[in-house]
């Protein structure tokens, strides 16, 4: 399981891999994983997944510090561990993940679907359906609202009613309910952030703060948990992007927008349009640092996904965020 607050943190093989410059599958034959000490993964399924600060720990000859103990109802549970709390077999468990209830709030680290552990405990089953039709957004009907008008919209909505839910802005605006519920996260999770920036509180208590009901917000809070960290790391890709606009790399010295594909993880991407640039682009991430990118239009790939090094692919200095001179001579290096 992964603990509450730490989904950021989490390693696939492939990170760990390339945190040492070597490919998997010579990762999985060296024994490395079996060594003494190495840190048990998170969880039994095919996927193994590890927590980023016990690896740190082990591979710098630290002690590797013991992951939280204690339930909290925004831990993630896999599939197996879902079952298991639930006391059903994995075939029913894989039936009762399509409920709207348990599906919405499914995410995906590291390619694994995991859910909070406070929704997979208080599941119930939805009341049937009425058979005498009934009002709600017609299946196949185009949203009344437009996209960017949307935010706008939803947070009037929001201020009125802080128990808002995405059925309600479906009903109310006219939009399909994953359209609503997207809204609905990310103007939360802006909030939220604020709040937590202000006061120095936890995503909860923000969630509380500005009368979000706990259900409702478990989303929203991981959100705003990466907003304030995207906030936090804006001065030093500022820097970054300075650094390189000096070095003729970018026609603007315009620090990048901090950006969230996958809700809980901080990625920023820096076009580099210099005539002399050694690429088209980098791409920095919470997690692992900085990397060249092969696309312009698209810095950061599908779903914002690490990629090894290869073609156009090159993993830069060391650390999440190396000093920018160092950054500006690792890019040299790749020229």
């Amino acid at each position: 399981m992964i603990r509450a607050g730490r989904r950021h943190l989490v390693r696939t093989l492939a990170d760990i891999a390339a945190q040492q410059g070597i490919a998997v599958p010579t990762l999985l034959s060296s024994g490395r994983l079996q060594a003494e000490g190495f840190p048990a993964p998170l969880s039994a399924g095919r996927t193994r997944l590890y927590d980023g600060e016990q690896v740190d720990a082990y591979l710098a000859g630290r002690p590797v510090p013991a992951l939280p103990t204690a339930d909290d109802d925004d831990d993630l549970l896999d599939r197996q561990e879902a079952a298991a709390l639930s006391g059903i077999p994995l075939h029913a468990w894989d039936r009762r993940k399509k409920a709207p209830s348990v599906s919405e709030h499914m995410v995906l680290v590291g390619g694994v679907e995991h859910w909070p552990r406070g929704i997979v405990r208080d599941y119930t089953p939805a009341p049937r359906p009425r058979t005498g039709g009934g009002g709600g957004r017609p299946a196949g009907a185009g949203d009344q609202v437009p996209r960017d008008l949307l935010p706008a919209r939803v947070g009037q909505l929001l201020d009125d009613d802080p128990a808002l839910t995405a059925a309600g802005v479906t009903e109310q605006l006219g939009v399909h309910r994953n359209t609503a519920q997207a809204a609905l996260t990310a103007l939360r999770a802006e909030r939220m952030a604020s709040v937590m920036e202000q006061r120095g509180v936890t995503a909860a208590q923000a969630a509380a703060a500005l009368g979000y009901p706990a259900g409702l917000t478990r989303r929203a809070g991981i959100r705003a948990g990466a907003i304030v960290r995207g906030r936090q790391a804006r001065p030093y890709l500022a820097d970054v992007a300075r650094a390189l606009h000096a070095r003729g790399w970018t026609t603007t010295d315009t620090p990048p927008a901090v950006e969230h594909p996958q809700g809980d993880e901080c990625f920023a991407a820096l076009v580099l349009d210099g005539p002399e640039a050694p690429a088209v682009a980098l791409v920095w991430s919470e997690r692992h640092g900085w990397r060249t990118s092969t696309s312009r239009r698209h810095p950061l790939g599908r779903d914002a996904a690490w990629p090894p090094p290869g073609p156009g692919v090159r993993h830069l200095a060391t650390g999440i965020t190396p000093d920018p001179a160092d950054l500006v001579k690792a890019l040299e290096a790749t020229g």
